[in-house]
């Protein structure tokens, strides 16, 4: 077996961010639709994502650095997490783009978006299902900002559900590993939990 390496994570000369996100995987990917104050749209994909809360239903995502999501949520208190899924693997690549703040990537990208059922930014038509939500908190964490939002409306196509749950054959969602690399939808194994 071989030796292990130490780094030190304060050396000036980490590049932890590399070292997380090929380490912390796979990691989700919250596609994320906000509008500003001024009506213009934002998709944009964030891969430090989780659930945070089941009652009320809370998730949370991580913006590195401020970006046009976290400017949108601060003005307006709304977001959409919308799920990427395999169908759409390249629109969520071509959306991490950087553009101006006045461009809409659903537009730009040619992403078709659909009114939300509660919110104001709008869902992704082709994502297999979408959480609409309301600013909870923000959390200033170093150079990042964790979003808290409380999920008000689930939309979920009727083809990814079977027994009231979505199915991860339906929902085929794709994550993020290190570099430039995606995991694809996983393998799925059951196994029965300890009493």
């Amino acid at each position: 077996m071989s030796e292990r390496i130490r780094i030190d994570a304060a050396d000036p000369g980490v590049n932890a961010y590399a070292l997380l996100t090929a380490l912390v995987v796979p990691r989700p990917i919250a596609w994320v639709s906000t509008v500003s104050a001024d009506g213009v749209g934002n998709l944009a994909p964030h891969s430090f994502f989780t659930v945070v809360c089941h009652r009320p239903p809370m998730v949370a995502f991580t913006s590195v650095g401020v970006k046009d999501t976290l400017t949108n949520i601060r003005a307006t208190g709304e977001f959409v997490v919308n799920v990427a899924g395999l169908s759409q693997i390249q629109a969520v690549n071509a959306t991490s783009a950087r553009l101006a703040p006045e461009v809409d990537e659903a537009v730009e990208v040619g992403i078709a978006t659909e009114p939300s059922y509660v919110v104001r930014p709008p869902r992704v038509v082709r994502a297999p299902a979408a959480l609409e939500c309301r600013l909870h908190t923000t959390v200033e964490l170093g150079g990042c900002v964790q979003v808290i939002g409380e999920v008000i409306a689930f939309a979920v196509r009727s083809e990814v559900m079977r027994d009231g749950r979505p199915t991860m054959a339906g929902l085929a969602p794709v994550s993020r590993l290190g570099g430039d690399e995606w995991g694809l939808p996983p393998d799925v194994v059951r196994l029965t939990r300890p009493r």
